[in-house]
């Protein structure tokens, strides 16, 4: 065979290689840069906020203040409840104050990132990083306006009466406990939210249902005497009910029940904090699941 009959063969070609291209994870190779990024995104929000207000601040505590005061005149002025007959309802507006603030951190931060993902379509589709930096800045700007609430809080107490106490060093635990379940949540929400457009709406609903669910109004008090103690359980399991009341036995009056007090021992308080490690576990999961493919979905 002489070579240019040689050259006249077919040559074959190769079959492409295809293979499924995976976007960015969830937190991605390097923590550092992860935290740092997720820090940034949150102090930019936090700057864009008050960018050109005069009150700048003033305005994420007038909300909970206006808030406080209507329940505060309502049921002490007018309604009679809460009144601080009561050993446990002793510093009720401090009690109050702290539970509203405390409710708001935990509304901002999974409201927040419901949409948090969406909203931000344009920088998942064109800027590789890892997509848990959103709903965690949402979190974390949240942190940063409860940060300087609980400074009014504790003024606020301070002003009425409360002496500081030896249970303020638990401060941090219940905070931490406070920012796990939002975060569980946040990242739950902002997930399901790429594929399930009712979450938001839904959301909102059971925000209510947690708001009246827990010791925010009315103190445990008197939760434990209209409930039976299979309710009184029930009641407990929702984690905010168990970190707010904590919350006001510590940092308020130690004369309020603790929420270990109310179930009759701590081991009680299992199933609360069990399902704040789940909720945490299942949002990261799914979080991480959907990471990837976020983009094409959006």
């Amino acid at each position: 065979m002489s070579v240019s009959e040689g050259a006249r063969l077919p040559i074959p070609r190769r079959s492409p290689v295809t293979h499924r291209v995976h976007g960015p994870s969830a937190m991605g190779d390097d923590l550092r840069r992860f935290w740092s990024l997720t820090f940034t995104l949150a102090r930019t929000e936090f700057k864009l906020r008050f960018y050109g207000s005069v009150l700048g601040y003033v305005w994420t505590l007038v909300r909970p203040l206006l808030f406080f005061g209507v329940l505060y005149v309502f049921f002490t002025q007018i309604g009679h409840v809460n009144d601080g007959s009561k050993p446990g309802e002793k510093f009720y507006g401090s009690q109050l104050l702290a539970s509203i603030v405390l409710f708001q951190f935990f509304a901002e931060a999974t409201t927040g990132a419901v949409r948090s993902v969406v909203d931000r379509e344009n920088l998942v589709r064109k800027i590789h990083f890892p997509r848990l930096v959103i709903p965690l800045s949402v979190v974390l700007l949240a942190l940063f306006n409860l940060a300087l609430n609980l400074v009014v809080v504790l003024v606020f107490a301070l002003a009425e009466g409360v002496a500081p106490m030896l249970s303020w060093l638990e401060l941090p635990l219940i905070v931490g406990a406070l920012i796990v379940c939002a975060t569980g949540v946040a990242m739950l929400l902002s997930a399901m939210f790429v594929h399930f457009r009712d979450v938001q709406p839904i959301w909102e609903v059971i925000q209510q249902i947690l708001f009246y669910a827990s010791p925010v109004i009315i103190s445990i008090e008197t939760v434990i005497k209209k409930l039976s103690p299979t309710m009184l359980h029930i009641y407990m399991l929702n984690p905010l009910a168990v970190i707010f009341q904590q919350f006001r036995h510590a940092m308020i009056n130690n004369a309020s029940p603790s929420a270990g007090q109310v179930l009759g021992s701590w081991a009680a308080l299992g199933g609360a904090l069990a399902l704040v490690v789940a909720i945490f576990v299942i949002g990261f999961m799914v979080f991480n699941r959907a990471a990837a493919r976020i983009a094409e979905n959006l």
